[in-house]
């Protein structure tokens, strides 16, 4: 058997658990070799290639592929992991940062465009000297190591729009998120955190913008949305990951 399978990794899933869910509701999968082609974060969602059989032997084929996500980038908000499964490292209302126009913002991402040397996020699986960098970081051990970098490439940019969204929505979907995530991910603390820092903002509405970005594969979209927030001075983190294909597989047949 040979086949690749575009299957859709849901919010909170890890990709091993994908292919968990996708044996016991198809046994004909159970003894065969399968494999995850590209990783995805656990609160990122979306196209999940899966290797089967024969297509093992090609995976450095697929893994090389480009993607196209669709990221929900939140202002006002920044975690130590850049997206919403990190403890809060700074967190400011509308009433006490600028605001970035959508114009300005969409003139930062054409920046963006190109090759350039991308370093890796502190909790993240990248392996140095034998230990994965989220490793070193619950550890607090960063400092250290040297941290790496690696040349990705941005093919498209596009941004789709702005909106605003409330401390009680937010804290609501962070609530019913987070405890979605299986395993040790300091899921109560973060929850905790979430709930000490946000509570006090009642009623405070917090800029959010939607972008489309076609990349190279081993692009992280959670650190250009960190990078975005540090050019404006304003926290930043990607709130919602989509990924809408790989190469031609795109999430419209994705096996939901």
């Amino acid at each position: 058997m040979e086949e690749i399978l575009n299957l859709y990794k849901e919010r909170g899933e890890k990709p091993l658990e994908r292919i968990n869910r996708l044996c016991k509701e198809h046994p004909e999968y159970l003894d065969v070799p399968t494999s995850y082609l590209g990783r995805l974060d656990p609160m990122a969602e979306g196209v999940l290639l899966i290797a089967v059989g024969e297509a093992n032997k090609k995976r450095e084929e697929y893994l090389a592929l480009p993607k196209v996500y669709e990221v929900d980038i939140l202002l006002g908000v920044s975690t130590d992991t850049y997206d919403v499964l990190g403890k809060i490292t700074d967190v400011v209302s509308r009433t006490n940062h600028p605001r970035p126009h959508a114009v300005e913002i969409a003139h930062y991402l054409e920046t963006k465009l190109g090759k350039q040397q991308q370093s890796y996020p502190p909790y993240s699986s990248k392996t140095v000297d034998g230990k994965p960098l989220h490793e070193w970081t619950r550890e607090g051990r960063l400092n250290e190591i040297v941290i790496p970098d690696h040349e990705v490439e941005v093919h498209d940019c596009l941004m789709m729009g702005m909106t605003q969204i409330e401390q009680p929505q937010l804290l609501d979907e962070i609530r019913g998120d987070i405890p979605r995530v299986r395993g040790d991910f300091r899921q109560e603390e973060i929850l905790g955190c979430w709930e000490g820092q946000l509570r006090p903002l009642y009623d405070f509405q917090f800029d959010m913008f939607k972008v489309r970005m076609a990349v190279s594969s081993g692009t992280y979209i959670r650190v250009i949305a960190h990078e975005l927030g540090e050019h404006f001075g304003i926290p930043a983190l990607a709130y919602r990951i989509v990924r809408t294909s790989v190469g031609k597989w795109g999430v419209e047949e994705s096996l939901r």
